[in-house]
């Protein structure tokens, strides 16, 4: 509402973030060097991180595919591998993926099953600026939205799971180089 923007207004001329640019206009505003640096600084969300946030169907079938496939690929790379069923808390489930995802360097995305809530995740992370590894179960590539098919997605089969961890691996340490997480 008004007065929560008048708030929000207030505090950000008062951090020298902005600068009312005419004194007879009112809202119109100019971005000053420190409220362009703030916003160099929440581009950087993450960037210290060592967790990577994996979203995926939470199918049984999946659960060793995550295990001994996707996790390992990510702690070979150096990463913290997170999902969030593999965590005890007591927020609500979607505060505790927003938040999860925050706190992460980058995410993986797996499109197996095509959950929405991947989607829904792989988007978020994006809009926040982090890094998205799309992976998707071969046979069912052909199915992935339209919106995802443009990024360079690793397939994977089930007989061939060394094979999607390796790749797993090399692609996370060739985008954001060798972490230095250990379990």
């Amino acid at each position: 509402n008004e007065d929560e923007l008048n708030e929000v207004l207030g505090y950000l001329e008062s951090s020298s973030c902005i600068h009312n640019k005419y004194e007879f206009i009112e809202k119109t505003y100019k971005i000053l060097p420190n409220g362009w640096a703030q916003l160099e600084t929440l581009k950087k969300i993450g960037a210290d991180s060592e967790q990577c946030f994996v979203a995926m169907w939470f199918d049984d079938q999946m659960q060793s595919i995550y295990h001994q496939t996707i996790a390992a690929g990510i702690r070979e790379a150096g990463y913290k591998p997170h999902k969030v069923d593999q965590r005890e808390h007591n927020d609500k489930i979607d505060d505790e993926i927003i938040a999860q995802i925050r706190r992460s360097r980058f995410l993986v995305a797996d499109f197996s099953g095509h959950r929405g809530g991947v989607y829904y995740e792989a988007g978020f992370a994006k809009g926040l600026g982090l890094e998205v590894i799309w992976t998707c179960r071969k046979d069912e590539m052909e199915n992935l939205h339209f919106d995802i098919r443009q990024y360079n997605c690793i397939d994977w089969e089930l007989d061939k799971l060394d094979d999607f961890r390796k790749r797993l691996k090399n692609r996370i340490e060739r985008v954001f180089g060798q972490g230095t997480y250990k379990v």
